[in-house]
């Protein structure tokens, strides 16, 4: 099998779509017959013209989209982001020859299995043991194949009871876990994967997940991952592919792609000075200036790996000079809004109007992969009055740490699932042997 399995090469869809005019006041029953004969006749030159029939009075293209090129390599674990609507389930279905492209190619050596949607490829009059040989057919494998790998795919589904039931009586949930057992043991060259695992629960979940991350690391397989988990992303792919408006506007290494999804909205990623307005009460007592996340060569980063330190650093102006201390502290949550810790800082013991800096160190090994927001805060206490300035997600850092990185110590200790938790420390272990 040659290096690259995947080469696309300018591929764009659009598809057409019709809009219902509304029905017009006074309108009469002649020219609501001569709509509807329109529409029908419409229809007709769709059909023997071999296009697609659409509804509607007027007509609009939209692309789904456009000149999209790129290439993946074998045994490459690759994460396609994006916000909804961006183009990325447009883009497995083509991968997966379930619609064509309306123009460019791609090329693809090896099997694909596709998990694109519940039960993708199931027949819901079948039961799950035809199914399971009928996945196996489409894939090319032959009957012996199927049988010898049949009572793990039986095992991972835990569908036992029920596999001579036919599939259309499966709950969602079950239906899922057979579908993944399926494309995820019969063995593809390239599995295709979309954000259906959402549907299973957690636990599921991570079994499928540690499938995949097995399938990748020891058996070489070519895997297409797409999900809104950013810490999934980041944990289990080494490059990933963000789109907006059906382009891909990044490729290169996760983190720095998560990164760029955060500031897709305008709401992430603010790592530049701070020129707030002026001051609009006499009494306020301190001023954001500016703050930012620095490694230890001073250069702003938006994304950083797990195993390496770095800091947060902000400085503010007191507007007077004040008989308390005040409090610089910071407040770190993860994508889910949780609270991942907070810490104070110190302040000298004489607050002196004027300028002044304070830095937090965030050792390595603590924080997990994900995506992280920073409040700055600075508590002042002056004459029985509290003031100052509390900026909520004023900054913003996408940690990162690969599967791959396992062996290399750190907090993962040759571990290489997914590991859950906001924070991750690296802590003392030691193990010996009881005679």
């Amino acid at each position: 099998m040659p290096d690259t399995v995947i080469n696309a090469e300018g591929l764009s869809k659009e598809y057409l779509i019709g809009h219902q005019a509304a029905d017009r006041p006074g309108e009469t029953l002649r020219e609501a017959l001569m709509k509807k004969s329109a529409s029908f006749a419409q229809r007709i030159k769709d059909t023997l013209a071999g296009r697609p029939i659409v509804v509607g009075t007027t007509f609009e293209k939209i692309s789904a989209l456009c000149d999209v090129s790129f290439s993946v390599a074998l045994g490459e674990v690759v994460g396609i982001i994006g916000r909804n609507g961006a183009g990325k389930s447009t883009l497995l279905k083509i991968l997966s020859r379930i619609t064509k492209p309306s123009a460019g190619r791609v090329t693809i050596c090896g099997r694909v299995a596709s998990l694109l949607e519940v039960g993708t490829g199931f027949h819901s009059e079948l039961t799950g043991r035809e199914n399971i040989y009928l996945n196996g057919a489409i894939l090319g494998m032959t009957r012996a194949d199927v049988r010898r790998r049949f009572d793990e795919i039986v095992a991972f589904a835990e569908v036992e009871r029920f596999l001579d039931t036919p599939v259309k009586r499966y709950s969602t949930g079950m239906y899922m876990r057979l579908a993944f057992a399926v494309a995820a043991h019969l063995e593809p060259d390239i599995l295709v994967v979309d954000e259906v695992l959402a549907v299973g629960d957690a636990m599921f979940q991570k079994k499928c997940l540690g499938k995949m991350e097995e399938a990748a690391s020891q058996k070489g397989r070519t895997i297409l991952f797409v999900s809104h988990q950013m810490a999934t992303i980041t944990s289990l792919c080494q490059r990933v592919i963000l789109f907006d408006q059906g382009r891909v506007v990044f490729d290169g290494a996760a983190a720095a792609a998560v990164a760029r999804y955060y500031g897709q909205d305008g709401s992430g990623l603010r790592l530049t000075s701070y020129y707030p307005a002026p001051r609009a009460a006499r009494d306020e007592f301190a001023t954001l200036l500016f703050g930012a996340i620095e490694d230890f060569d001073g250069n702003k980063i938006e994304a950083i790996d797990i195993r390496r330190s770095f800091r947060v650093r902000f400085s503010y102006r007191l507007n007077r000079s004040m008989s308390g201390r005040p409090f610089p502290f910071i407040e770190v949550y993860n994508s889910k809004g949780q609270c991942a810790f907070v810490s104070p800082g110190t302040f000298p013991l004489e607050a002196q109007e004027g300028a002044y800096e304070s830095i937090c160190v965030i050792p390595s090994n603590l924080l997990n992969s994900d995506a992280y927001s920073i409040d700055l805060t600075l508590n002042c206490e002056h004459a029985g009055s509290h003031s100052g300035f509390h900026h909520k997600s004023a900054l913003s850092l996408v940690v990162a740490d690969s599967v791959e990185n396992a062996t290399d110590g750190g907090a993962r200790n040759g571990f290489t699932g997914l590991l859950a938790g906001v924070v991750r420390p690296a802590l003392n272990w030691k193990t010996r042997r009881l005679s």
